[in-house]
């Protein structure tokens, strides 16, 4: 079996990469290095620079390859770029897909994995997220995921393809520094940079109708993240029909924003009393999986904290800057 990783260079993509090679598959990644960086993968992985949008460097990388699977994370992730922006979203992540789509009914290519998200759910009104939440996204980004996972299920109807469709929840940390998110656009890292700047996070809206006033979050180590994966690959590689599932990558537990501050308090030193500010548009109050057909399917838990979570993103947001750890 050798998979093809679209997306394999980047921060999830990166850790995918890393513990499938642990595993003993056999990989080639696929990245047009766009946020990815050629660093991040463990010797001896195959990498194709190129785009999912370029259907002749796919086609080429599954042939060259002998790939038999292909895992898609490739894609923009950003919800208020997408807003600005919902043109590129479209393209990248729905056109992107398709292009890979084709690729693989036209190679013969039996498995696709696909990176989902739990934006697609929108502003759900209920304590714990099962698959069988209505979904409901409220933006581009979670649209295109949406519309990516119905285009997975079409596909595998008519083509008969095994498929697995996995959606992240709020993910943190890192595995070493060296595969440590890049980008400030999750809660942790945009206190980070907060606290390194010497100025207050800031928290947008305290109240909500949750306990402490802030938005609740189910926050998932990106190792979490990369086994769930590894266990997604196992099932459809041992599968002796077709597989169908669509899966909740979470811990089933929330944490607030308060409560976050205070553990990123806890592991750096710095002074966490955060700004206030005005809620932004479209933040739900709680969003929190439930893991549980996850774990019945693919046997599957998480098995981080939160604090191990912060202390791991701190330890490479300090590699990167070793001011940070001024107090």
């Amino acid at each position: 079996m050798t998979w093809l990783i679209t997306g394999g260079a980047g921060y999830i993509g990166g850790h995918v990469t890393q513990q499938l090679v642990e595993a003993g598959e056999r990989v080639v990644v696929l990245d047009d290095l766009s946020s990815g960086a050629a660093g991040r993968l463990p010797a001896g992985v195959p990498l194709v620079v190129g785009s999912t949008l370029q259907r002749g460097v796919v086609d080429r990388a599954i042939a060259e390859h002998g790939v038999t699977g292909v895992l898609h994370i490739a894609g923009k992730k950003q919800v208020g770029e997408s807003v600005a922006e919902p043109l590129r979203y479209y393209e990248e992540n729905v056109e992107g897909l398709r292009m890979v789509l084709e690729a693989v009914v036209a190679a013969g290519v039996p498995r696709v994995l696909f990176s989902s998200s739990a934006a697609v759910y929108g502003m759900p009104d209920v304590d714990l997220v099962t698959e069988h939440t209505p979904c409901e996204p409220m933006n581009p980004y979670g649209e295109t995921k949406l519309v990516g996972e119905w285009l997975l299920k079409a596909a595998a109807r008519a083509y008969g393809l095994s498929t697995v469709s996995l959606r992240y929840f709020n993910v943190a940390g890192a595995a070493s520094p060296e595969l440590a998110d890049e980008g400030v656009t999750n809660l942790v890292p945009m206190v980070f940079e907060r606290l390194t700047a010497g100025l207050p996070p800031r928290v947008f809206g305290a109240d909500y109708p949750t306990p402490d006033g802030t938005c609740v979050r189910d926050f998932i180590h990106v190792a979490d993240i990369a086994s769930a994966h590894v266990a997604a690959v196992k099932k459809l590689d041992a599968a002796t029909g077709q597989v169908g599932l669509t899966l909740n990558i979470g811990r089933g537990e929330g944490v607030s924003v308060h409560e976050m501050l205070a553990v990123i308090a806890k592991v750096t030193g710095h002074d966490t009393t955060p700004e206030i500010t005005p809620r932004r548009p479209g933040d739900p109050a709680r969003v929190v999986a439930s893991a549980d057909l996850i774990h019945r399917e693919l046997d599957w838990s998480a098995a981080y904290d939160v604090e191990t979570m912060v202390a791991s993103a701190w330890e490479g947001w300090c590699a990167r800057r070793p001011q940070a750890r001024r107090r």
